[in-house]
């Protein structure tokens, strides 16, 4: 029986195609896709700007069912489940401290190998026998059981920022992963919140979410003052990949703060740091990608009882017409996308 899938297979182009119902092998667990969710790294893919193989499926943000076991795979036949993307060695220094996500030998579902834009996807044995199956409530709709991942991105943003009860924090981007640092923020008790995003809707949906004050970079000192008594923000997460918001994001930390440019940024982005202010108010400025793998398991017991989730998956897809996810991406119709099997 053949199955559909959507391939990248260059810059621009990806389609749709007819491909061989996977079986699973040794140690392997082969996954029914409930839904995938499109992140902005894979249109950076489709854009040119960050690499995957050619003709690889995309999609590592992803919820399903365990359709199938392999010999020897320790999976339980119809659960409910989302995935760490991680394939890492598991035994390099990274490994055994738990940073599996900064493992050099790392490959990533939906980049390097197979992902879940698709109807079936084959998880490999090394992802099956180091726990990177992470069961979901199967009552949570699977669009958002899909946000697994980019929410234990989300959490190892705010944790590495220190943010908890009572701590102001500053969202730099409204995008996706913006919001969700607010969903997430707020679920954390942290406090007072300002959205700083351009797009007069993207603010809507920040204010309706729930925020101290969502405004234009041009509002957003003189604001950000108001809210935290003229001290400046303990926190401030950088969530869009563009080099020109790095000056606002440094002028909004306080003494002590700590910056985090959480979004990847073009190829070759720079910019001029003043390091006195580094230095002098001794400003910790640092970045994270992807999530140690015990955040993963944090991400899945917060998700059912996140508030705000419907306002951030906004476009659905099915997996026919799987291609214009990218185009809504592109054109910023929406927010967050997923293609629904």
């Amino acid at each position: 029986m053949a199955i559909k899938a959507l391939r990248f297979f260059e810059p621009g182009k990806v389609a749709v195609v007819e491909m061989a119902d996977p079986s699973p092998g040794p140690g392997e667990v082969v996954l029914k896709l409930h839904a995938t969710g499109l992140c902005n790294s894979d249109v950076r893919v489709y854009l040119g700007e960050k690499k995957a193989a050619a003709g690889v499926i995309p999609g590592h943000e992803v919820s399903g069912e365990v359709a199938a076991i392999g010999a020897g795979a320790q999976a339980t036949l119809g659960e409910t489940v989302s995935l760490c993307p991680i394939w890492c060695c598991g035994t390099c220094s990274f490994c055994r401290e738990g940073f599996r996500n900064r493992c050099p030998s790392r490959r990533t579902l939906g980049y390097d190998l197979d992902g879940g834009i698709a109807e079936y996807v084959v998880v490999p044995a090394p992802l099956v026998a180091m726990g990177h199956l992470i069961p979901m409530d199967p009552a949570t709709p699977p669009e958002y059981r899909a946000l697994l991942e980019p929410f234990a991105c989300v959490l190892n943003s705010l944790v590495s920022l220190g943010v908890e009860a009572g701590r102001p924090l500053a969202i730099v981007g409204g995008g996706p992963m913006g919001l969700l640092h607010l969903i997430g923020a707020r679920a954390m008790g942290a406090g007072p919140i300002m959205v700083v995003e351009p797009d007069e809707g993207r603010r809507r949906v920040a204010a309706a979410i729930g925020c101290a004050a969502a405004v234009t970079p041009e509002e957003a000192l003189a604001v950000g003052k108001d809210l935290t008594r003229g001290d400046g923000f303990h926190g401030v997460s950088l969530a869009v990949g563009a080099a020109a918001a790095v000056p606002l994001a440094l002028d909004l930390v306080r003494r002590l703060g700590w910056v985090n440019f959480f979004a990847g940024f073009p190829p070759g982005a720079n910019h001029t740091l003043d390091l006195n202010r580094v230095h002098y108010d001794e400003v910790r400025i640092f970045g994270t990608q992807n999530a140690p793998f015990p955040l993963y398991w944090k991400s899945a017991a917060m998700i059912p009882n996140l508030q705000g989730l419907e306002r951030v998956v906004t476009n659905r897809y099915t997996l026919a017409n799987s291609a214009e996810a990218y185009s809504a991406r592109l054109g910023r119709e929406g927010l967050k996308s997923a293609v629904l099997m």
